[in-house]
């Protein structure tokens, strides 16, 4: 099955308590963060309990969220990650094919890049207008997804947050849109406010429509909710398993469109369905896991 990614949590490099929690926590996949979590005197510090945290297994894939590659700290974290191997890289203020591939030649060089997935920030005005052309180099690089940062989006542009987030839809839509033409995960951004489960839940609910996969969290009691509204319900589980079972009746054999309790129901919709039921497959492998 392939792996989900509901709930991507950032935990600190420089928290060795908060790293060892996060060994058991039921996120889809932990982003060990080298960047805006630790501050630029506790860099050097954080590398280290990074190395001694991923000597140990996590219960779900770690990906290494590491400092602009036009910092002074790059060279550092890439040979710290290149030592702690994690599953992905998380790469922000990524505005151009460009930069991926700056790091994809560094993993290369170390005999690196095939078992590190890349994941780009989508987090600058760049980005935005480069969306497609990041998007496509995962036909040649290992890009896995894309990540959004709308704190720093607004920081950007001036552009000022709202509860419903109306301001930044299209922009999501441009993120969905590109990673659904080239086959890439797409992760919303964070919700600061991790004690207003009442936002979490409708901002969850909004990225699921608007097709995101899973959402990123900054702290535990967030993970439930993530889990829970970007996996399928009972309900659309049941709906899925009906239109399956009905276009496999041999009357139904080769045909475009069929009638289901009195509506239409074509066979693209067959494929969504089917796409939804191996979702909800790995979803229940990912948390018997």
């Amino acid at each position: 099955m392939p792996p989900v990614f509901r709930s991507l949590i950032y935990v600190p490099a420089d928290k060795p308590r908060a790293l060892a929690k996060a060994r058991g926590l039921a996120a889809d996949a932990i982003i060990v963060d080298l960047e805006d979590a630790v501050a630029p005197d506790a860099k050097n510090d954080a590398r280290e309990a990074l190395r001694d945290a991923l000597a140990e297994p996590f219960s779900a894939p770690v990906i290494l969220r590491i400092n602009g590659l036009s910092s002074q700290w790059a060279t550092e974290d890439l040979l710290a990650a290149l030592a702690a191997r994690p599953q992905g890289i998380l790469v922000p203020k990524v505005e151009s094919a460009a930069d991926l591939k700056i790091l994809a030649d560094a993993l290369d060089q170390a005999d690196a890049l095939e078992r590190t997935a890349l994941w780009a920030m989508i987090e600058t005005p760049k980005a935005l207008l480069n969306l497609a052309e990041i998007a496509a180099s995962s036909q040649r690089l290992p890009l896995k997804g894309f990540v959004l940062g709308l704190n720093d989006l607004a920081k950007e542009t001036g552009v000022r947050p709202d509860p419903d987030r109306g301001a930044f839809l299209p922009w999501m839509m441009s993120v969905i849109a590109a990673a659904r033409a080239y086959g890439l995960v797409a992760i919303d951004g964070v919700l600061n406010d991790f004690g207003d489960n009442a936002r979490l839940e409708a901002e969850c609910a909004q990225a699921r429509a608007l097709g995101f996969d899973g959402k990123s969290l900054i702290h535990p009691r967030q993970i439930e909710t993530a889990n829970r509204i970007f996996a399928p319900s009972a309900e659309e589980i049941a709906e899925a398993e009906t239109i399956v079972a009905a276009f496999a009746r041999p009357e139904h054999a080769g045909k475009g469109a069929i009638g289901i309790d009195g509506r239409m129901v074509e066979r693209l919709h067959l494929h969504v369905t089917e796409s939804l039921l191996a979702r909800a497959r790995a979803i229940a492998d990912r948390d018997q896991a």
